[in-house]
């Protein structure tokens, strides 16, 4: 089975899913979509202090972006707390490198309480397709809610 496919068959359980409300995706909505575009499992990846962004995706997986165009898909040990609540993350490392198995995801939480959250899985992102497919969603979504307008 090709990619095409299996993104449009997800897009479609999706667009399902979310007839429901018109929150936006849900945390397993979006996990399963991050999960869509990541690669195989990878040990490590290069870290060098600095974060380009980040989307908690539950509180479990998290996805962070080392530059633009570059994006890892984190899945954690067990679950994070305060990870969907907080206003900033860290990341452990050693040598300019974040492992799966040994680092972590320092949670910075109110109160100066600092949550360690180990990273089970690293996988690297197709940011590219992943944009992409967010896109189609909220075209899909619009089209959606306009079709619904015109309905009496």
């Amino acid at each position: 089975m090709t990619a095409r496919p299996i993104i449009a068959t997800l897009l479609a359980t999706l667009l399902l899913a979310g007839c429901a409300t018109d929150t936006g995706l849900r945390d397993a909505e979006r996990l399963a979509l991050y999960q869509t575009h990541a690669g195989e499992p990878v040990s490590a990846f290069s870290y060098f202090g600095s974060l380009n962004g980040w989307t908690p995706l539950g509180d479990r997986a998290l996805a962070v972006w080392t530059r633009p165009s570059e994006a890892w898909l984190l899945e954690l040990s067990g679950p994070c707390q305060d990870l969907a609540f907080t206003p900033t993350i860290g990341l452990t490392s050693q040598m300019n490198r974040v492992h799966a198995r040994f680092d972590k995801v320092i949670v910075g939480s109110g109160g100066g309480i600092r949550i360690p959250c180990h990273i089970a899985q690293i996988r690297p992102l197709d940011v590219k397709a992943l944009r992409a497919s967010e896109r189609e969603l909220r075209e899909a979504r619009v089209q959606q809610r306009e079709g619904a307008e015109a309905t009496p």
